[in-house]
């Protein structure tokens, strides 16, 4: 398997998503607060953060980007990196999951019990 190929293999890996109930404001603090805590090589820090964005810088210069939007089914989280895939993937695990969608009530016949709508 040559040098290059390998490198592209985890590009499936680079954009990672997940569904939760924090705001996205609580999102992005739990990210800058999760990646300034892990120790060693994988520790990053704020390079610029927006109200829907934040960027952090690791070990030699390696960039995470991480964004929040509102969505029906909660807060969306994407997160990107070529090195830190892994720690991102921790990172999104961390985070509570979004509440279950609501059952969708079963449309009932518009008929009362026990009679028959005429045809």
């Amino acid at each position: 398997m040559s040098a290059v190929h390998s490198v592209h293999q985890q590009s499936s890996r680079q954009v990672q998503e997940r569904l939760t109930s924090l705001s996205v404001d609580e999102v992005l603090s739990a990210a800058i607060g999760y990646f300034a805590r892990r120790g060693g090589v994988y520790t990053a820090f704020v390079e610029k953060r927006g109200p829907s964005h934040v960027v952090l810088r690791g070990q030699g210069g390696e960039e995470i980007a991480l964004a929040a939007r509102v969505t029906d089914a909660g807060t969306a989280v994407t997160g990107s990196s070529y090195l830190f895939d892994q720690q991102i993937a921790r990172f999104l695990q961390s985070l509570p999951p979004a509440p279950p969608a609501p059952a969708v009530p079963l449309l009932e016949s518009a008929s009362p019990a026990g009679t028959e709508a005429s045809v």
